[in-house]
């Protein structure tokens, strides 16, 4: 059965409140590293799923620019978190990559996250939960394919979301 104008206008309505609230709760996420801003964690995920990668890769992945990326890189790696090398393939560019700190602290934020959500989710049934996420998944696949279909370039994916589905069915 087809979704209604309303119920596919509130659906969007919901979502977009909850991507203001999940930005509002990163800018007041408690810092694990005192000069380093919560916005330039997302490089950790981006660098843990790479293995290495050039910093304007990082850019393109994470739809910031270049200069932005840069600076947040520079204070992950002044703390430890990451290091920043020639690029073996290119000399003149650079690569970061994860070091055992950022990967410490890469876990850390999973877990405060995983411990947020199940906070949140607290009154959640296991089913309903699960069912929200399998929803959630087919969502952001017909988004996907929608895009893909007017030609459009999807946004590369800094996690794979399919990944505990996947590994949920082996």
């Amino acid at each position: 059965m087809a979704v209604s104008p309303d119920e596919a206008n509130d659906l969007f309505l919901g979502l977009l409140r909850v991507q203001k609230l999940l930005v509002a709760a990163k800018h007041a996420a408690p810092r694990l590293e005192e000069g380093v801003d919560v916005a330039a964690y997302p490089v950790l995920f981006v660098v843990a799923g790479a293995g290495t990668v050039r910093i304007s890769e990082l850019a393109t992945t994470l739809h910031n620019d270049v200069s932005t990326v840069s600076r947040q890189v520079s204070a992950l790696v002044t703390s430890g978190m990451l290091d920043k090398s020639a690029d073996p393939s290119d000399g003149r560019a650079l690569v970061v990559s994860l070091t055992e700190r950022g990967r410490t602290v890469l876990d850390q934020i999973q877990t405060n996250r995983s411990r947020w959500f199940q906070g949140l989710l607290a009154e959640w049934e296991p089913d309903a939960t699960a069912e929200f996420v399998t929803r959630l998944r087919e969502l952001g696949d017909a988004l996907d394919a929608n895009l893909r279909a007017r030609g459009a370039t999807t946004p590369p994916m800094p996690f794979d979301s399919t990944r505990d589905q996947k590994q949920k069915e082996d």
